[in-house]
């Protein structure tokens, strides 16, 4: 009989064992979040530190859900790193099932937000409540992104709870092979999320 397995429930130990996910330890495996970036021009640290503003005003009368945190903070991100414009098109709340070989269990869950370019899936999204831990998303992230249909290409993910974020990158040529990047935060007096548009203005320039 199958069985069925919520993709929140999934932990990095099921991963390894089940599709033989491996952490990649090269850092050259993933530099895109970290080398050659774009600079932020003033207009877009206005918009940032405004983003952050609004954000820590939310905070003050939680709890602060999902789907606030994609309206608040993820979706003004993604607009401003040109994820909205050709050739890039979003899903949201997109349906998936994987399953390992010659198992008996399916695991299945929901995308929050899926960027495709030409049927080619590129940036997988999961956002949490803002007092979820992003280490818990990881997993689940990595699922939707091993569920990706194209083998060729890297798949890139993004965790955030609003405040904090991390990147993800996946191969799946030969053996799945993931690295994730390190955690940026907004709390800090500097604020990080000029790093993190960045990165994601990074990803949207090399992959369109």
């Amino acid at each position: 009989m199958v069985q069925f397995i919520q993709a929140h429930n999934v932990g990095l130990a099921y991963l390894e064992e089940k599709f033989s996910l491996q952490l990649a330890e090269d850092e050259a495996f993933f530099t895109e979040w970290f080398e050659t970036l774009p600079e932020i021009t003033d207009l877009e640290k206005q918009d940032l530190d405004r983003i952050k503003l609004h954000f820590l005003r939310l905070v003050k009368r939680p709890p602060l859900s999902e789907e606030t945190v994609k309206l608040v903070i993820l979706s003004p991100l993604l607009n401003l790193a040109g994820f909205y414009d050709e050739p890039f098109y979003m899903r949201g709340e997109e349906s998936i099932e994987i399953s390992a070989e010659d198992e008996g269990e399916i695991i299945r869950g929901r995308i929050d937000v899926l960027v495709i370019q030409e049927q080619f899936w590129l940036l997988v999204i999961e956002s949490k409540r803002s007092s979820f831990s992003l280490l818990e998303a990881v997993p689940q992230a990595l699922v939707y992104m091993l569920a990706n249909p194209n083998q060729d290409k890297p798949t890139f993910g993004l965790v955030t709870n609003g405040s904090d974020f991390i990147f993800l990158k996946l191969t799946k040529q030969n053996q799945p092979k993931y690295a994730i990047s390190d955690q940026f935060t907004l709390l800090k007096r500097k604020s990080e999320l000029y790093q993190v548009l960045s990165v994601l203005k990074n990803l949207s320039q090399s992959l369109s």
